[in-house]
């Protein structure tokens, strides 16, 4: 169950030039508004019809006493330019702006001009410096714009979240991952907050959560997830000691905010110090919409949230890894499925993936590589167990990241790709990923442009929102998996 992602109740307003008459405006929501409950929208149909700034500010109340926290605003005919576009400026929440198709009465009485009305209205937006969302193609009917109606919510549903959410770190990045390593300003540019802490704070938070009364319900919980012998029994208390005390420093530290992700150094001391590694854990409360990103990724954790609030689904955070071996493509893909060598790589974390995205025979297990460094050689796994090993499902996904560079300016990326029903053959929380064309867009996107190791994945294809959402939050450089016919700027022609 997702827990710690924003509810979007969404407000229709319409607005009305007054040399148009309103009743056609009037009609025409009652139309988009009738689609929208078909569809099990949750919405409210604003009564004021907004012809003029007292009018805008009496919908605005009705918006905030309803409970709305996002808006569309439907102009019906051509609307008045400055009181529709104040409406951004006085909710406070993400405005959609949609305007409506002719065809719904006749060509004298009944036109209603918003196709031109919609033009300056986006003028007025730009003039005021005010932010609406306007999907790609904002003119419809009734039932196209609930369509895109339907479609606005889970990006209002990030938008939302975003503007709530505080990212608690624990811990410096590692000195030899500096690709995690990126400036927090960013963050206050997309209005986020950051609490940085020490590793030794959430170790003394750990400490005092030993005896806790709630320790055996959430033992229970894990070993119901996981079922009888995929888990280590000696381990569970300790487990769930550690998820009870992010839980409670999540609450206790929210301040301002509403929701809360972290981004938290797993290695190298913490397994040895708190006896376990927290990858399992971590996987838990990714589930529930409250990432935790390894390696104190601040926004390898940014984007992990962006894509919880915007599927309402888990997701996790993984290694852009490692090539695929020429025998298990030769064996496994080649054939079977429409991609080259090149278009497949291994995306891999420890274990960190929720157990829902994984194969049925996922386990808990030992960090291999942790071990080799930090146990004695030959010895039998202690505390470098916790982490959530095994395949990760096949099904359709969408890699991503939205990252801060070295020079403090926003960019992402986006491809919309799929894990194969292929077995890796290897270790860790890890699958086989396939997106078109990601020889290309390895180079001259991830390559490129710098962007670290760790990308984000949805577990669905949400690029279109996706891009959408990056558009809003006013990210620049978006890049995606272009193909052949589209060559990079950097891209050798004879190559």
């Amino acid at each position: 169950m997702m827990e710690n992602i924003p509810v979007i109740k969404l407000g229709l307003v319409a607005v009305s030039r007054d040399c148009f008459p309103i009743a056609l405006s009037e009609k025409r929501r009652a139309a988009i508004a009738e689609k929208c409950g078909q569809k099990k929208l949750d919405f409210v149909e604003i009564k004021t019809t907004v012809e003029n700034e007292k009018d805008m500010l009496k919908a605005v109340e009705e918006l905030n006493a309803a409970g709305c926290n996002a808006a569309c605003v439907f102009l019906g005919n051509f609307g008045p330019e400055t009181p529709e576009t104040l409406i951004a400026r006085y909710f406070d929440g993400p405005v959609m702006f949609v305007a409506a198709a002719e065809g719904d009465g006749d060509m004298i009485n009944g036109r209603g001009d918003a196709y031109c009305g919609m033009l300056n209205c986006s003028y007025n937006l730009g003039m005021r410096h005010l932010k609406g969302y306007i999907p790609e193609y904002p003119v419809g009917n009734a039932e196209e714009l609930a369509d895109k109606i339907a479609e606005f919510i889970p990006i209002a549903r990030v938008i939302v979240g975003l503007k709530n959410l505080k990212i608690i770190t624990f811990g410096p990045r590692p000195q030899d991952f500096f690709a995690c390593n990126a400036p927090i300003k960013g963050l206050y540019e997309l209005g986020i907050e950051i609490e940085e802490n020490s590793e030794l704070d959430l170790l003394v938070s750990y400490k005092e959560h030993a005896g806790d009364k709630r320790i055996p319900a959430v033992c229970e919980d894990m070993k119901k997830e996981m079922g009888e012998g995929k888990y280590y029994d000696d381990m569970l208390e300790r487990m769930a000691q550690f998820e009870l005390t992010l839980l409670d420093w999540a609450e206790a530290h929210k301040g301002a905010r509403k929701y809360v992700a972290f981004a938290d150094k797993c290695w190298p001391a913490f397994p040895s110090q708190f006896g376990f590694e927290p990858c399992y854990v971590n996987s838990r409360l990714a589930s529930r919409g409250m990432p935790v990103s390894c390696e104190v990724d601040i926004y390898g954790c940014l984007s992990e949230y962006i894509g919880a609030c915007l599927t309402g689904d888990a997701v996790t955070l993984l290694d852009i890894n490692n090539s695929v071996p020429e025998y298990i493509y030769d064996k496994d893909i080649k054939g079977k499925f429409d991609y080259t060598l090149h278009d497949t790589f291994m995306g891999f974390h420890c274990g960190n993936t929720p157990s829902c995205k994984m194969c049925a025979d996922r386990a808990i297990k030992y960090q291999l590589i942790q071990h080799r460094l930090l146990e004695p050689e030959g010895s039998e796994p202690d505390f470098t167990r916790g982490t959530l090993e095994g395949d990760i499902a096949a099904g359709p996904i969408t890699f991503y990241r939205l990252q801060c560079d070295s020079e403090g300016d926003v960019r992402a990326y986006l491809a919309e790709g799929e894990v194969l029903p292929v077995a890796t053959q290897s270790f860790g929380g890890i699958g086989i990923f396939a997106i078109k064309e990601m020889g290309r867009f390895y180079r001259h996107v991830l390559v490129q442009k710098r962007y670290p190791h760790h990308g984000a994945v949805a577990f669905a294809h949400c690029g279109k929102l996706l891009f959408e959402v990056f558009k809003y939050l006013g990210v620049k450089d978006i890049a995606w998996n272009q193909p052949k016919n589209l060559p990079y700027p950097t891209e050798n022609p004879w190559a």
